[in-house]
């Protein structure tokens, strides 16, 4: 199920602190997304930072209409508001859809919004927080799930009685424990640093990149190596990845970081399950060319087409080059200086 939030009347002036802590009841509390109708870029720099901290594929934008938000969208529109029927009354009713969109506004609302929307619902029929309304119609949405959900960040708070303890995740140990090997995880630990870096060097030049995919999807590109060392290695790097409940998009660079994509008929000739495999976000496609310039150290461009030629052939070749020319360019050098 996909849960968005869309945030109506978001003040910059007067709204700052609480539309920030919706933003971070929706990540926290289960939603993947949140829009919001003013344009904040501190506000989204403040979730961006949250996340490269606390981890999750959660995404924020802001200064998105709604009139042509929820004309284009292509789910069901859920508006909580204390006028609206009782939730736990239509909650089963709610929970059959595939894609949800949670309205909150912050001040009065259009009437447009009660004739849009599929329910108008209420959290009680008493003026109290949006922020408590949120949470409590996502914690029934998940069904409490949210609460042992792992969130793959930097760092993880440990719950205890008294004081505070942080410890940064070690997901080199989660790696051996899957079972890949030393040298495999030595490759990837190389993978995930020039992954990083090209990442990094795209972001100066003003191209908005998920860094916390870029670091994970990197690192666990190769999980599936614990099963096989051929081409299957795809497959199980996913299977691995829902056990584990990575986040959605790791999962979608482990699936497409082989070369530069492999498509449907490739894929058949190659005995993957027929499907699409060609890297289609700048993560997917930073993890995949980080992965074709490292072996045991890391290789020059040359080396690699040529390989790729030998080994596959042209075809597979020019993609890898062309992949190349167009990360080089978003990097402004040739990755091959960094």
């Amino acid at each position: 199920m996909v849960i968005v939030v869309y945030r109506y009347g978001h003040r910059k002036a007067r709204d700052k602190r609480v539309t920030t802590h919706l933003a971070l009841v929706a990540r926290a509390f289960g939603a993947n997304k949140i829009f919001i109708d003013e344009k904040d870029a501190n506000l989204e720099k403040v979730i961006e930072e949250v996340k490269q901290r606390f981890g999750n594929d959660f995404e924020i934008r802001t200064g998105v209409n709604w009139k042509k938000f929820f004309k284009e969208w292509d789910g069901i529109i859920v508006h909580l508001t204390m006028y609206g029927e009782k939730f736990t009354d239509v909650m089963e009713e709610i929970k059959r859809h595939d894609k949800v969109m949670v309205v909150v506004g912050s001040q009065k609302v259009p009437g447009e919004f009660y004739q849009m929307a599929n329910f108008n619902v209420s959290i009680g029929n008493q003026p109290h927080s949006e922020i408590s309304a949120l949470a409590i119609f996502l914690h029934y949405m998940t069904e409490g799930k949210w609460m042992d959900k792992e969130f793959f960040g930097k760092y993880k708070i440990v719950p205890q009685k008294k004081g505070k303890k942080i410890v940064e995740n070690d997901y080199v140990e989660l790696l051996k424990k899957e079972g890949c090997s030393p040298e495999v995880i030595e490759h990837s630990l190389k993978v995930q640093k020039l992954a990083l870096k090209i990442a990094e060097k795209i972001k100066e030049n003003g191209v908005d990149i998920d860094m916390n995919v870029v670091s994970l999807g990197a690192l666990f590109h190769d999980i599936g190596r614990a099963k096989t060392h051929g081409i299957m290695h795809i497959v199980e790097g996913v299977k691995i990845g829902k056990r584990l409940n990575l986040p959605e998009k790791v999962i979608l660079a482990i699936e497409r970081h082989a070369g530069a994509g492999i498509d449907e008929e490739e894929a058949k000739k190659l005995g993957l399950p027929p499907k699409d495999y060609t890297p289609k976000t700048i993560e997917e496609e930073i993890v995949a060319h980080a992965d074709n310039l490292t072996g045991n150290g890391y290789k020059n461009i040359e080396e690699v087409v040529r390989d790729f030629e030998r080994k596959i052939g042209k075809k597979a070749a020019k993609k890898v080059l062309d992949l190349h020319k167009k990360l080089s360019n978003l990097c402004g050098i040739n990755i091959e200086e960094l």
